[in-house]
């Protein structure tokens, strides 16, 4: 079961990423967005870290406070939870 567990969260966190990248890229040529609601549902089910890399790494939405806090504080509250498990 935690092996099932430790490969969804990382299927969920490459989807953060990926998904970033994507509206990265969308915003670049002017097309249609991701709805914020969307990444927002993405970091909440598990990917918070891809997210929060994914907004670092190709500096997207890292001007709009909710993200740029917000998903780097899911992201800080999954890690807590993944260690607790790991160690107790």
């Amino acid at each position: 079961m935690m092996k099932l567990v430790w490969v969804y969260l990382l299927v969920i966190n490459i989807i953060g990423f990926v998904v970033m990248y994507m509206d990265k890229e969308k915003a670049k040529r002017g097309q249609y967005r991701i709805p914020e609601a969307t990444l927002w549902k993405i970091a909440l089910i598990g990917g918070a870290v891809g997210t929060s890399i994914g907004m670092k790494l190709f500096k997207h939405k890292t001007k709009v406070s909710q993200f740029k806090y917000g998903f780097p504080a899911v992201a800080l509250v999954y890690v807590i939870i993944v260690f607790y498990i790991i160690v107790f």
